[in-house]
């Protein structure tokens, strides 16, 4: 397997040090990533309550599209996971919510954080293990009237990940956003009632998308992701489109064998804008992507709760077209995906 990308946490420096933050595309994710740190008193206090965290997963499978989130907006925290069989093209999905602050989302993750949100009947728990060169992915969600009982043992394997992304960054409205985003090579069992899907590492991919952003309360943006395993390494791209600051870095980019290149200028054009079911045309500027993405489902939420609102659907489907990364062209054909839209008042 490729060796890691992901030097010891020893080594990383912090996000936030001596309350200066650091900005731009950064080579890992640094040792402790706490956008809170940038500010004391009542600047601190008032900042919070924007703050927005979460840790989920695309899992890529033949057979099975799911994903899995953990968040906290700080007045309230939820977990959200679906499972979509392609043979029967049946949906389940589970959501749960608690209390702001309740989740785990520790500052420090990937060399020893335990993210998790833990609630009767409804359990989701990430360990992250550098060092051992294995993180673990936990699932155990109870029956309800609306979805069968949700169970998982995944174990992604570290020193094969994909190139991190890591990107650092200020938005508009005094704003700011934190992403880590990663491939995991991934095996193990996940089940969904009767339903049973077994992870090969050699095959199947996990793509871990973390958030610790102070986020507009007007929020949207565009974004999807894509990854295959390849013998040399990942290939595969992640691309977003959401008001940014003229000369800010923002998340596209392209993994290629061990390298992650940054993307710019992203348009999403769906087909036909009143089928939901339509493909996306996906596409750089400069022509480094270019892919079509052809939805097979949909998962959407929304809420209506006075100043607070949220409008979002998730499409999980396969794309297909190019790519170039590393000085080399990358045809995909059918490679798992998904590609979402949100527009919240936060």
């Amino acid at each position: 397997m490729p060796a890691s990308h992901q030097p010891a946490a020893a080594e990383l420096p912090l996000l936030v040090e001596g309350g200066v933050r650091r900005y731009g595309r950064l080579p890992s994710r640094p040792a402790r990533v706490n956008p809170l740190d940038e500010f004391t008193g009542v600047p601190r206090l008032m900042r919070r309550p924007r703050l927005k965290e979460w840790a989920g997963f695309t899992l890529l499978h033949p057979d099975v599209w799911s994903s899995l989130i953990v968040q906290d907006a700080q007045y309230l925290a939820s977990c959200e996971m679906y499972a979509h069989d392609r043979r029967t093209g049946v949906l389940h999905q589970h959501a749960a919510n608690a209390r702001g602050r309740s989740a785990v989302l520790p500052a420090t993750l990937l060399d020893g954080g335990h993210c998790s949100f833990d609630r009767p009947g409804h359990r989701i728990v990430y360990d992250f293990d550098a060092t051992a060169g294995r993180h673990t992915i936990h699932v155990d969600i109870a029956a309800t009237e609306a979805a069968p009982a949700f169970g998982a043992e995944l174990t992604l394997h570290a020193r094969a990940a994909s190139a991190p992304l890591s990107v650092s960054s200020r938005l508009p409205g005094g704003g700011r956003m934190y992403t880590h985003k990663a491939a995991f090579p991934v095996e193990g069992v996940l089940r969904a009632g009767s339903a049973e899907y077994v992870f090969d590492a050699g095959r199947d991919l996990a793509v871990l998308d973390e958030h610790r952003s102070f986020l507009a309360y007007r929020t949207r943006w565009l974004w999807g992701t894509f990854a295959l395993p390849t013998a040399d390494g990942v290939i595969g791209a992640n691309f977003a489109d959401r008001p940014e600051l003229p000369g800010e870095p923002e998340e596209s980019a392209i993994w290629g064998p061990g390298v992650c290149e940054p993307l710019g200028e992203i348009s999403f054009t769906p087909e036909r804008p009143d089928d939901p079911a339509a493909p996306w045309r996906i596409a750089s500027r400069d022509g480094r992507l270019d892919v079509v993405f052809e939805p097979e489902g949909r998962k959407e939420v929304r809420h209506q709760l006075g100043l607070l609102a949220i409008d979002y659907f998730q499409m999980y489907g396969r794309y297909r077209g190019v790519l170039a990364a590393g000085g080399a062209e990358h045809r995909i054909d059918g490679v798992h995906g998904v590609c979402e839209s949100m527009r919240a008042r936060l």
